[in-house]
């Protein structure tokens, strides 16, 4: 059986956002992929589980401060990154980072590359008093995001199709 690993997303204050366990897949030079067949659950704090129509694949990089998830069609959305703190592997169960509001999203119907949630970043900077150099970061990395998304730079070019290949079409 697959090692599962517990992935927790949290806000700047420290609650609880997004979170589930997932298959750990393997590793490569773009970092550590994890993922879940249709039909698992994943859960937005403490709230009851939302179940996964579609397989998806997460990537943390390392030293990077962001997080990617690739999904299986039908799903809309092809690309989601969070721009989060570095993630931070507490055990090789577990994995944590702070989501930072951005995100860069490219859609699988038009292809178009998004920066979506500049709203909540901004109103999360004065809310959690988000340090300058936390918000530096950020910017940073969702520029640079949309380069590479929008570009197809590996990973976000064919990089995720083997992982992916290996949850699409499981059923959990």
């Amino acid at each position: 059986m697959s090692q599962l690993v517990q992935v927790n997303y949290r806000k700047y204050d420290g609650t609880l956002h997004w979170n589930q366990r997932m298959r750990r897949l393997g590793e490569d030079d773009h970092g550590v992929w994890l993922g879940l067949p249709a039909g698992a659950v994943t859960r937005k704090g403490y709230r009851p589980p939302i179940l996964l129509e579609c397989a998806h694949v997460l990537l943390f990089p390392r030293d990077a401060w962001w997080t990617a998830v690739f999904n299986a069609p039908p799903r809309e959305t092809e690309i989601y990154c969070d721009i989060t703190t570095p993630p931070e592997w507490v055990s090789p169960y577990e994995v944590t980072m702070v989501d930072l509001d951005l995100d860069v999203i490219r859609e699988r119907t038009d292809g178009a590359t998004l920066m979506v949630d500049q709203d909540e970043f901004a109103e999360h900077q004065v809310r959690y008093g988000y340090p300058a150099d936390v918000i530096a970061e950020a910017e940073a990395a969702g520029r640079w995001l949309m380069e590479a998304v929008d570009g197809r730079a590996e990973p976000f070019g064919t990089a995720c199709g083997q992982w992916l290949g290996m949850v699409d079409g499981e059923r959990r």
